[in-house]
């Protein structure tokens, strides 16, 4: 009897393995390619693709069918620059007081979910409370539908930078000075300690701002607040754990150090010039423009009493300026990859970066590959993800439409597919 349950478990199992997946294409972009492809077959078992298919098959009475015929076909998205912790709001800065880490929590599981089902499959969290490497854990574990998440925890700035919560109280204000455990050093000591501390609390990647930022109560966010040596020991540091550095930087002297420095990418860059633009394509950095987030805090400044005077007085400045820096320095053959900054404005509407880089002067097939193959570079994941390849995850999404004729249907999103599971969309 055991023997025979034994075999029939053993049938049972061998069935669900051997079980495919086809997935028609009516076009399909891959991540690579410069043009689309039309009728495609995808082939998924498990986790992963396992074949690329010319014309529509269909595989054995045995394996799952979904017709996207219809659909325009890409990899899962990636967006480079998220704060899956929160969402900006006239609150914000009292809520910085009032919620607890459960409250956090909570809020950023929406958010979560909110960003895979714009078809964002992989996004990189620039900084937050520590919350978000719980958010990774919890999704890779299944608990919470979520993107793939690649975290710096807690960002690094300088006293008095864009990471420093006692900017704009007084000194008494708070308990103590924040300090490395906050995200808060200076020196290249400190620093050096502060990416210790996030790699020992499960960070992949390390967040650095050389500048001052809009949405804090700093006056003046341009001006350079690290020095070359220090931004040095901090990517040193981080290069010794595995990681790659990420440098939030407004003003030009700012972006110029943290190139020079070594950083892997530079993040937003609204005051990036010529020199700097020349030393990003010497040292090979990447960058992040999050032009919607520029136009989200500027039409937020807009609305009295949105932001108090000294941050409505700086997205009013900076915010209009990244789509203009963008399109120069993509002309001029920078390395761009995709990211948005959301929770500077409301997750799920990552999809608007498109059509702001669309407008700005990149055709559509570049922006997508700027969130897909580009991104995935960026990452150092390109073995995994962005792009529609053998051996890659089953990382694919599906739009109405063809985004590559209008860069608007990227909103559509009708098909959603994480490492082979179907989270929207199956027919």
């Amino acid at each position: 009897m055991q023997k025979k349950l034994l075999f029939i478990s053993m049938l049972f199992a061998q069935a669900a393995f051997a079980q495919k997946t086809y997935i028609q294409c009516g076009k399909l972009i891959d991540g690579t390619s410069a043009t689309a492809q039309t009728q495609i077959t995808i082939v998924v078992e498990g986790k992963n693709i396992i074949d690329i298919q010319k014309g529509y098959t269909s595989g054995t009475g045995a394996d799952k069918l979904i017709n996207l015929q219809s659909k325009t076909v890409m990899p899962g998205l990636i967006d480079c620059h998220v704060h899956l912790e929160s969402e900006f709001n006239k609150n914000s800065a009292i809520e910085g007081f009032t919620l607890t880490d459960a409250d956090v929590a909570y809020r950023a599981s929406v958010y979560a979910k909110r960003t895979l089902m714009a078809g964002f499959t992989t996004v990189r969290d620039l900084g937050g409370t520590g919350v978000n490497i719980s958010l990774r854990k919890a999704i890779r574990q299944g608990l919470v539908d979520g993107p793939r998440i690649i975290t710096a925890g807690r960002a690094i700035s300088a006293s008095g930078g864009h990471m420093d919560p006692s900017d704009g109280f007084r000194d008494d204000a708070f308990n103590h000075r924040p300090g490395p455990d906050e995200g808060v050093a200076d020196g290249k000591d400190e620093l050096i300690k502060a990416v210790r501390l996030q790699f020992k609390r499960g960070s992949d990647v390390i967040k650095i701002a050389s500048t001052g930022g809009v949405l804090d109560l700093s006056e003046d966010g341009s001006g350079a607040q690290f020095s070359i040596d220090e931004i040095k020991a901090v990517v040193e540091t981080a290069k010794d754990y595995g990681l790659k550095v990420a440098c939030h930087a407004h003003g030009a002297e700012g972006i110029r150090r943290a190139i020079l420095g070594g950083v892997t990418s530079i993040e937003h860059g609204t005051f990036m010039d010529d020199e700097d633009i020349k030393l990003a394509k010497q040292y090979g950095t990447w960058y992040v423009p999050t032009i919607i987030a520029g136009k989200s805090v500027a039409d937020s400044a807009r609305t009295p009493g949105f932001f108090p005077p000294v941050i409505a007085r700086k997205a009013l400045e900076i915010g209009p300026q990244i789509q203009q820096t963008f399109a120069k320095a993509y002309k001029a053959g920078v390395k761009i990859a995709f990211g948005t900054d959301a929770g500077v404005y409301a997750h799920g509407k990552n999809y608007i970066e498109f059509q702001y880089m669309v407008e700005a002067g990149m055709p559509p097939i570049e922006a997508i590959k700027a969130a897909t193959s580009s991104a995935a570079d960026l990452l150092g994941m390109s073995a995994k993800i962005g792009s529609i390849s053998k051996g890659k995850f089953a990382d694919i999404v599906a739009v109405d439409g063809d985004p590559l004729l209008d860069i608007k249907a990227m909103k559509n999103v009708s098909f959603i597919m994480k490492e082979g599971k179907i989270y929207f969309g199956a027919n």
